[in-house]
């Protein structure tokens, strides 16, 4: 969601600037600051006991992350780490909602931006859950993917990234997509992978 950023630095929000891989906030903090992207991008992931990662989402300029626990008074479910280096604006949990409350199209939008978020999760458990290497990483790219797009074009995740995304090992994404280049389902060029 992208509130008019005027607005919030109005109601008292401040700039910051991160290095690349730098931690906004981490799993078990307790929630007390909107974020929104100006520039550069984020993820948020969990890691399991082996250290296994699971991004959750990636944000981009003009994205807010991590607001669900503002709402119930909760602690951060995943980590928000910089992918690049980037500047964030951070407002106090009070005068986020504050706003919401003072303008109800903020809120309209807020809501709509929270339920495709939901959906999108729904779907993504969906696709992962029980199904085949080849099923999540073909849902992964489709869901990625422009759906104007007739031509493939190249997908700007490494395979790592496709393997934190779908749970999956780097070495069975590496063997899926070489399986799927031969099935003609995506073409590998120069190491890039086009979908």
């Amino acid at each position: 969601m992208f509130l008019d950023i005027d607005l919030l630095f109005t109601w008292g929000a401040i700039a910051k600037e991160y290095e690349k891989n730098e931690i906004i906030f981490e799993a078990g903090e307790h929630a007390n600051f909107y974020y929104q992207l100006i520039e550069g991008s984020v993820k948020m992931f969990n890691l399991n006991e082996e250290g296994k990662e699971f991004t959750q989402g990636v944000f981009f300029d003009g994205q807010s992350f991590g607001e669900p626990p503002l709402f119930v008074d909760d602690f951060y479910p995943s980590t928000a780490q910089t992918c690049t280096s980037s500047k964030i604006i951070k407002l106090s949990k009070d005068k986020f909602l504050k706003i919401l409350e003072e303008y109800p199209s903020y809120q309209k939008k807020f809501l709509n931006l929270m339920a495709q978020r939901n959906l999108a999760k729904a779907k993504t458990s969906r696709d992962i859950i029980n199904q085949s290497p080849e099923h999540r990483i073909i849902c992964f790219l489709e869901s990625k993917k422009d759906e104007n797009s007739i031509e493939k074009k190249l997908v700007p995740y490494t395979r790592q990234e496709i393997a934190n995304f779908t749970g999956l090992r780097v070495e069975t994404v590496i063997r899926e997509l070489s399986k799927m280049k031969k099935n003609k389902i995506v073409d590998i060029i120069d190491h890039k992978l086009y979908y």
